[in-house]
């Protein structure tokens, strides 16, 4: 992508950052929300959809990797014990897959946003879009027959 200096977001920072010596413009390989955002910055959508996502994986996690070392998910991105309302154990596959999830819907270009099997442009990595499927596909279930009325809004709404 390429911005002006002065079109920069100002709530953006980047990761790799090469400035061009005829254009002038800086060219971002990886835009990522600024790490000093509050959480409360976050619209009440994007919160709801990304503490879904870290209700989802933590259930199949605890389910189909209940011997795996588990570490609390920190990242620089979002705060996640914010978002999910409590801290969150994984497993180091779970968290790289959660670690996509919320950097890929917090950067999601559509609007509205779609479901992402009915979105016309996959922005997962293959591997993350098979693993975020079997994810919901497990927890899904899961939460449906638990009887979680939360997961029933999030369909519904």
């Amino acid at each position: 992508m390429c911005f002006s200096r002065a079109s920069l977001p100002m709530n953006f920072s980047s990761s790799k950052i090469w400035h061009g010596k005829c254009t002038g413009l800086i060219v971002m390989d990886a835009i990522a929300p600024a790490t000093t955002h509050p959480t409360g910055s976050l619209d009440a959508k994007l919160r709801r959809d990304l503490k879904t996502l870290a209700r989802f994986i933590e259930l199949y996690c605890g389910e189909n990797h209940p011997d795996a070392a588990r570490q609390a998910v920190s990242l620089r991105t979002h705060d996640v014990r914010g978002i999910a309302g409590r801290a969150i154990a994984l497993c180091p596959a779970c968290t790289q897959l959660l670690t996509h999830a919320f950097v890929k819907r917090s950067h999601c270009p559509m609007n509205p946003k779609p479901a992402c099997k009915h979105c016309p442009a996959h922005c997962y990595h293959p591997r993350y879009r098979a693993a975020i499927g079997e994810v919901m596909r497990f927890s899904g279930r899961r939460m449906v027959l638990g009887g979680r009325l939360d997961y029933l809004i999030h369909l519904l709404f």
